[in-house]
């Protein structure tokens, strides 16, 4: 426990300050901004049920459900009848060119999300989906389509047929949390779970432009947590992205999750506890902590554990309903930011009922590494008014913005050193589900939040299914 008191005291002393904080920011710089600049229906009976209070087309750990990639965007998704679809854009563009891909979802799980990804180095579009701790289906396109999209006719017979393989490469009987990463050398990696929630380990393959490559697992499942409450033995590593930055650095902050129910003060709790992070600097192969010492080795035999030293930087224990898989993102700098949210002290030190709590009086907080090394978090004065997650994106001028169940959105200044966060969109109007996927690749290239939301429904009824933009700072 020393090292939690040796990094809660590091936190208590962050005190938070415009000239500290902002780093990069200069008093000409301006602060967030939305302006909403058109909405788009992607399919207007799209499939509709709830399952782990979400939806399979807009679970908000899905990477990438919409993405931008050489003046186009690409949004994936299940239509009513099932059938999954990919369909593109040129960027500000009013209607979708939409084809199937040859699946069916197989389950009314929401887990089964469908995760985009581009191969730089061959031009290909990689899709993998309907995946929970089962198998997989996958499928890529022909090489070349995403370089020359006005070149090339949309239609299904640019995609290959469904596979349950990486092109022969099985990975695990058990997968999950299918997350598509561009390596900034043009390669494509594909991050993912082994085994299943509170008892599996991160794993990475990589496709180079021929193949695919399993590079093995790098967290470890086992070793012993011990909460005031009880202890546990087996665990899984929530990750809340896995994102490279300017500088080819891979980042990734993450949550615990015990097996062992005995950590919590109550049963309707949620086992999460404390938020990590680690880095890489040689394309995931190794992870170091925050101090730089390593602490894993993928495919090795020494993995992030959850005893390492070093790995937490906002501690916390299992008693608050700590949301997994929330959000980050890296600013221009290279720093890396993430947005986490639990039920506050102030309301109880014991929730005991993580969905009912965390609707009640969750709150969501940003949390970040500064200027001089410092982590620093700010609570975002939003009440949840919901279980779900919340998104995190940073404009040009390293703007925070965060985007709400709901569609809600809410923006703090770098100048300030992220101290003023205020709501910029209350996301009155589109009758928005809950949780959203946004485009994290497309304000980088021409300075829009877009995001894709579902509008509420009820049983099985399709509902639904849109895009909206927002123009930020220029």
């Amino acid at each position: 426990m020393h090292r939690r008191t040796l990094l809660a005291a590091a936190l208590a002393g962050a005190v938070v300050t415009p000239a500290l904080a902002s780093g990069t920011a200069r008093a000409a710089d301006p602060g967030p901004s939305v302006t909403r600049t058109g909405t788009t229906t992607l399919d207007g009976q799209a499939l509709f049920f709830v399952s782990y209070d979400g939806l399979v087309n807009n679970n908000a750990f899905q990477k990438n459900g919409l993405l931008t990639y050489k003046g186009y965007q690409y949004a994936v998704w299940y239509t009513a009848d099932r059938g999954a679809v990919v369909g593109r854009r040129a960027l500000g563009a009013s209607t979708w060119a939409t084809v199937k891909v040859g699946h069916t979802l197989r389950y009314n799980d929401s887990h089964n999300v469908i995760s985009m990804g581009v191969s730089k180095v061959d031009g290909r579009l990689h899709l993998n989906m309907d995946s929970h701790s089962d198998g997989f289906t996958y499928v890529k396109s022909v090489a070349g389509l995403m370089d020359n999209p006005a070149g090339l006719s949309w239609t299904a017979s640019r995609f290959g047929a469904p596979q349950s393989t990486l092109d022969g490469l099985a990975l695990t009987s058990q997968f999950t949390y299918p997350q598509f990463v561009s390596t900034p050398d043009g390669k494509l990696q594909l991050s993912y779970r082994v085994a299943v929630s509170g008892n599996g380990r991160n794993a990475l393959a990589e496709y180079d432009g021929t193949k695919w490559t399993n590079l093995g697992e790098w967290s470890s499942s086992t070793g012993t947590y011990t909460s005031e409450h009880g202890s546990s033995t087996a665990r899984n590593m929530y990750l809340h992205g896995i994102d490279y930055d300017r500088n080819g650095r891979l980042h990734s902050f993450f949550t615990w999750r015990e097996q062992n129910a005995a950590v919590m003060c109550n049963g309707g709790g949620i086992t999460n506890h404390d938020t990590g992070y680690v880095y890489s600097d040689d394309r995931g192969r190794t992870w170091r902590n925050d101090a730089g010492s390593v602490v894993g080795v993928t495919g090795g035999s020494d993995k992030v554990s959850v005893t390492d030293a070093g790995l937490v930087v906002d501690p916390l224990n299992p008693d608050h309903s700590l949301m997994n898989q929330e959000s980050q993102f890296t600013d221009s700098a290279g720093r890396p930011h993430a947005i986490i949210s639990y039920v506050p002290g102030r309301f109880g030190q014991c929730t005991t009922n993580y969905v009912a709590n965390r609707t009640a009086n969750g709150r969501a907080f940003h949390v970040r590494r500064n200027a001089s090394g410092t982590w620093q978090k700010t609570e975002i004065p939003v009440p949840l008014n919901s279980s779900q997650r919340t998104k995190l994106i940073l404009d040009k001028y390293d703007n925070a913005y965060a985007v709400f169940p709901f569609g809600r959105i809410a923006g703090a200044s770098a100048a300030s050193g992220y101290t003023d966060w205020r709501i910029l969109f209350d996301g009155s109007g589109l009758n928005a589900f809950g949780e959203v996927v946004i485009d994290e690749t497309r304000v980088a290239q021409d300075g829009v939040l877009s995001f894709m939301y579902q509008e509420k429904s009820s049983g099985t009824t399709p509902s639904a299914l849109h895009v909206i933009d927002f123009r930020l700072p220029a």
